[in-house]
């Protein structure tokens, strides 16, 4: 019998389609503020809550569209009537299960409209329609979300920079979140200081909500599962309805061949990715592109099966202790979250 493989996908998705998935992905659609669970010993969380729950009624409660961007330049507002959020924290705080929860109490309770992304799904989407229509596209919303704001290429930070403050001009409320690196907590450093620099005119329309913690994907659980044999992989996508198998270097060479923002209808409607010989990576645009089928995998709660090396070791230690550290970083836990999944009885 012949196994359904990722590297004999290459779907076309039209421009409205990309416009139209812009909402919390499948792992995140039923989350709200009530569900996340603050840790006792991390009381920013419980404030995280509390805050964006407050900017959520601010949303909602809508006020006269900006008249320019000099206006809200000259305009001291207090804190609490800055048109952004920005969450700052480390990995698997909750920065996503908040950053939909904000999106739901928006649109499932409060019937306004909102678009919901990461950094790279917006800048695939100015890519595939163009600045302009993709900010007549995202103007519309109440709210835009910005899930994981990417600060290690100047080019899209410049390109989002932008967007972000052409949707300010049109009286849109924005939502950001980005990632610290694990190195610098505890040391007073999180991202917040190179998010403002980075966007330059617009860090003072944002207010900083710190959310400290461990990343709950390690949370209490034992290390992701030691690989399991070639053998073991092809026999678990035998055995899952709707499951790839593919050899993982022949699913590197296809990703070059399918545009990122593709990715996720690729793997849409997967019950697992099974994956044979997984090896170290290290090229960087591979590796870039890797962590690109992670988050898609990750948004989607698709389960990996893999035998080959440890997800823990995909990635060479040049790579990781480069400038993409923290998407490389993202991708190991994102991975070896998905690897203890699929080790779980199907």
């Amino acid at each position: 019998m012949r196994l359904d493989s990722l590297a004999d996908r290459n779907p076309r998705v039209p421009p409205q389609q990309l416009v139209a998935e812009l909402v919390p992905p499948p792992r995140f659609a039923d989350v709200r503020f009530a569900s996340y669970v603050p840790a006792p010993e991390h009381p920013s969380q419980a404030e995280a809550v509390a805050g964006m729950s407050a900017f959520g009624e601010r949303v909602l409660a809508g006020g006269a569209p900006a008249k320019g961007l000099a206006g809200l330049f000259k305009r001291k507002a207090a804190p609490s009537g800055a048109p952004g959020m920005y969450l700052d924290g480390g990995f698997g705080v909750g920065k996503t299960h908040l950053l939909s929860s904000l999106y739901h109490q928006v649109v499932t309770e409060g019937g306004r409209t909102a678009a919901y992304g990461t950094f790279v799904e917006y800048t695939n989407l100015v890519g595939a329609l163009g600045f302009l229509p993709a900010v007549e596209a995202l103007a519309p919303n109440a709210l835009v979300c910005i899930d994981e704001f990417e600060l290690d290429d100047p080019g899209d930070t410049v390109l989002m920079s932008r967007l972000m403050r052409e949707l300010v001009d049109r009286g849109v409320k924005l939502a950001a979140t980005s990632n610290t690196l694990p190195g610098a907590l505890g040391e007073g450093r999180f991202a917040a200081q190179d998010f403002q620099r980075e966007i330059q005119a617009l860090a003072g329309q944002f207010d900083v909500q710190r959310v400290d913690g461990e990343d709950y994907r390690h949370r209490g659980l034992q290390p992701a599962p030691a690989p399991l044999s070639d053998e073991e992989v092809e026999r678990a996508a035998a055995a899952r309805p709707g499951a790839t198998f593919d050899d993982f270097t022949t699913v590197l060479n296809h990703l070059a061949q399918v545009h990122p923002s593709r990715y996720g209808a690729m793997v849409g409607q997967t019950t697992a990715v099974c994956l044979r010989g997984v090896s170290t990576v290290t090229d960087q645009m591979v590796g870039l592109r890797l962590v690109v089928l992670a988050d898609r995998l990750y948004d989607r709660d698709i389960p990996v099966v893999a035998s080959g090396v440890p997800f823990d070791a995909v990635f060479t230690d040049e790579l990781i202790n480069g400038g993409y550290r923290k998407k490389y970083l993202r991708a190991v836990s994102r991975l070896s979250a998905l690897a203890r999944e699929g080790a779980a009885p199907a």
